[in-house]
């Protein structure tokens, strides 16, 4: 066999075998996207239950959502995601995402639960960049610190209060960081002044939009109940001033 029909036979492999994996890939995706899609709505639902629980509200709390504009109380540029938690057909809580813009290695997104009193419902860590063995714990895998906010509004404590203990506030800070807590507290009670300002837009009960269902603002790929993308720095303190 001469080279000419060496290479002609290669060739003609090549993209047999390409068109073969490409038929395969395909198929798969036909075949699990459904699958797929169904396990990150579940996902999904299952972080908000962590927030506001199944036996609180009625509704299908997937399908009561609705967007919301970029505000800087939450510290958002795009369209993000909300969500209303209903019981027998009025609303009880709204769960939105929040983010705060200055952790120690970045944005820490937050999902912030508040009932419609503006009492905190919960508040989640789903996305953060912050260092391992420090300002992880946020993530209630690593400790329950975050699972304090419950309870919370904007007068209790006093808005002066809502602040880590190094700053005069109410709220603890971790051995050897402060910069994240503070990130996270400050974001938290930003998110309560939207709520506030905005509770009876969020309260109302309005047409769903249906580009919300398919909203990837918030990602639940990963993990049920939190997720972490992990930072580069060492376990240096972040504690800062």
């Amino acid at each position: 066999m001469n080279i000419h029909k060496q290479v002609t036979t290669t060739a003609l492999l090549l993209m047999l075998f390409a068109t073969i994996g490409a038929a395969a890939v395909g198929f798969i995706y036909d075949h699990t996207y459904e699958t797929i899609k169904q396990n990150e709505r579940q996902a999904l639902l299952d972080q908000l239950n962590n927030i506001v629980p199944a036996s609180h509200y009625d509704n299908n709390l997937l399908e009561d959502s609705f967007k919301l504009a970029p505000d800087t109380l939450l510290g958002t540029t795009e369209p993000t995601a909300a969500y209303r938690a209903k019981k027998q057909g009025e609303p009880i809580a709204i769960i939105f995402p929040a983010i705060a813009p200055n952790g120690y290695n970045g944005s820490i997104h937050l999902l912030v639960g508040v009932y419609r009193d503006g009492t905190v419902a919960g508040v989640r860590v789903i996305r953060h960049r912050e260092t391992p063995g420090l300002g992880d714990a946020i993530e209630t895998s690593r400790s329950d610190w975050i699972t304090h906010f419950a309870g919370k509004s904007l007068g209790r404590p006093p808005g002066k209060q809502w602040k880590v203990k190094r700053d005069g506030g109410q709220f603890d800070q971790f051995t050897g960081a402060t910069i994240t807590p503070r990130a996270v507290v400050k974001s938290v009670h930003s998110a309560l002044l939207y709520f506030e300002a905005n509770k009876k837009m969020l309260l109302k009960d309005e047409v769903v939009d249906e580009d919300v269902k398919d909203d990837k603002d918030i990602d639940t790929k990963d993990s049920h109940e939190e997720q972490k993308d992990t930072g580069s720095s060492s376990d240096t303190d972040e504690s800062g001033s």
